[in-house]
C-alpha cells in the first residue's frame, strides 16, 4: 500500500469495519462511552433550548408583548415621567400596524405611578391602563391567582399583582382608593373594586403592579394619549422582520420601536449565562468521551501490536498503520454517534411526552413544565462532537503504535 488512494482508502475502511466487529468487547465499551456522550449532549442542548423558548414566551405573554412602539426616549426615561412621552393619536397607528400580515393584535397602554390605599395603609404602585378585551391575546402566561380577568364592563374595576394583594391584604371584592398626580401636577383619586389577583413571570412586577381600564386611566390623568402600542404577533419568529418594517415606516417620526428581547434585558443575561454553562458542559462531555476512548483504544492497540508488526513486515508503511487505526476510529465514532443520536432523540421524545416539572426561576413566582426541544443543528453538533472526540482520542495511540520498531511489535506477539 505505497500510496493512499481512493481504492486503498475503501480497502482500509473495509478492513477497519472488520477489525471493529472482531474486537467485540473493546468495541462495545468504546461505543457505550460515545453513545452516552452524544445522547447527553442532545438532552442537555434540548433542555437549554426549551428554557430559552419558554423564558421568552413567558416574558412576551405576561407583560411585554412581542413589540412595543412609543415616543423616542420613553423606554429609557418614561418610567420616571411617563406623562412626557405620550402618543396623542394612536388610532391611526393601530390601524396601520394591525394591517401587517404578521400581526395578531395591537393594544394601547398608558403607565402611571401612585399610591394604593386599602383604608388603613398606602402602598406605592406602578399602574397600567389597558384595553381589557385585547389584553388576553398577550397575557396568556398571566395566571389568575384569585378572582377573574378585567373586562371592559368593569368601569371601576382593577386587577392587582399578588405581591400588592399580599402587602395590603386584599382579595377580589375589596375596594381600594388609587391616588395619582395628573399630567398638570394636580392630585386625583379614583375608587376601585378589586376583580382579580394575577401572577406573572416577574415577582418584582407583581409586587407593585395594578391594572385598570385604559379609559379610566386616561380620565384619571386627564389625557387622551397613550404611552405605548403593544403588538402581539402570530409567530415569535417574525419579531425581527416586523421591527424592521416598523422602524422603516416610522423613520421620519419621533417613534421608538423595541422588540421583546430589548424590553427584557433579563432574558439576554439569562441566555448568555446558560450558553456559557452549556459550553462548559459540551467541553466536559468531550473530555470524558476522549479520556474514555483514549484509554480503551490505547489498550486495544497495544494488544494488537503483533498484528501491526506483521503488517509492516509484509511491506506496509508506518503511515498505513496510522491510517488504518484512524479509519477504525472514524467507524467507531460514526456508529457510536449514530446510536447516540437515536438514543438521545428517543429519550427526548419520551421525556417531552411526560414533561419535567420545574420550580419557579429566580425572581419569579410561577413554575413551569420543561421539555426537551430538538432541532437539526443541535443534533448535528452532537453527532460531530462524538465523531471528532473519537478521532482525536485515537491520534496519540495510533502515532505511538506506528513508531514502535517492527521487531518490538513482533516480539509482543510471541
Amino acid at each position: 500500500m505505497p500510496y493512499v488512494t481512493a481504492d486503498s482508502l475503501k480497502g482500509l475502511f473495509r478492513l477497519a469495519r472488520r477489525n471493529v466487529v472482531r474486537q467485540r468487547r473493546r468495541t462495545a465499551v468504546t461505543l457505550s462511552a460515545i453513545v452516552f456522550g452524544v445522547a447527553a449532549l442532545i438532552l442537555a442542548g434540548g433542555f437549554v433550548a426549551d428554557v430559552f423558548v419558554q423564558l421568552g414566551e413567558a416574558l412576551i405573554h405576561s407583560k411585554s408583548g412581542h413589540i412595543q412602539v412609543g415616543r423616542q426616549g420613553f423606554f429609557s426615561y418614561g418610567s420616571r415621567s411617563p406623562e412626557k412621552f405620550l402618543l396623542e393619536d394612536p388610532d391611526a397607528d393601530k390601524v396601520f400596524i394591525r394591517g401587517l400580515p404578521q400581526v395578531e393584535a395591537v393594544m394601547a397602554r398608558i403607565q402611571f405611578s401612585g399610591l394604593l390605599n386599602n383604608g388603613r395603609t398606602d402602598l406605592p404602585v406602578i399602574g397600567e391602563g389597558v384595553e381589557p378585551d385585547l389584553e388576553p391575546s398577550v397575557s396568556t402566561y398571566m395566571a389568575i391567582a384569585a378572582g377573574r380577568q378585567l373586562t371592559e364592563k368593569d368601569v371601576f374595576g382593577a386587577m392587582i399583582g399578588e405581591g400588592v394583594a399580599r402587602a395590603l391584604n386584599l382579595a377580589p371584592g375589596n375596594r381600594v382608593t388609587l391616588v395619582v398626580n395628573t399630567l398638570d401636577g394636580a392630585m386625583n383619586t379614583i375608587d376601585l373594586e378589586v376583580v382579580g389577583v394575577f401572577q406573572t413571570f416577574s415577582k418584582e412586577f407583581d409586587a407593585r403592579a395594578i391594572r385598570i381600564r385604559l379609559a379610566a386611566a386616561q380620565e384619571l390623568l386627564y389625557t387622551s394619549g397613550v404611552n405605548t402600542l403593544v403588538i402581539s404577533l402570530k409567530r415569535t419568529e417574525d419579531t425581527d422582520t416586523v421591527v424592521d418594517m416598523l422602524r422603516k415606516a416610522y423613520r421620519k417620526q419621533n417613534y421608538d420601536v423595541k422588540s421583546w428581547v430589548q424590553l427584557n434585558d433579563f432574558y439576554e443575561k439569562t441566555v448568555e449565562l446558560y450558553r456559557r454553562q452549556f459550553g462548559v458542559l459540551q467541553l466536559v462531555v468531550l473530555l470524558l468521551v476522549m479520556l474514555s476512548v483514549v484509554n480503551i483504544i490505547n489498550m486495544s492497540v497495544f494488544e494488537r501490536a503483533g498484528e501491526f508488526g506483521t503488517m509492516r513486515a509484509l511491506g506496509n508503511r508506518d503511515r498505513d498503520v496510522f491510517v488504518l487505526l484512524m479509519a477504525e476510529s472514524v467507524v467507531l465514532g460514526a456508529v457510536g454517534s449514530t446510536v447516540g443520536v437515536l438514543l438521545g432523540v428517543g429519550l427526548a421524545l419520551l421525556i417531552s411526552k411526560i414533561g419535567i416539572p420545574m420550580p419557579p426561576p429566580p425572581n419569579a413566582d410561577l413554575g413551569y413544565t420543561a421539555y426537551i426541544r430538538l432541532d437539526a443543528l443541535s443534533i448535528a453538533l452532537a453527532f460531530v462532537v462524538g465523531v471528532l472526540a473519537t478521532v482525536f482520542a485515537s491520534v496519540f495511540p495510533a502515532l505511538r503504535m506506528a513508531r514502535i520498531a517492527v521487531v518490538e511489535q513482533l516480539r509482543r506477539a510471541v
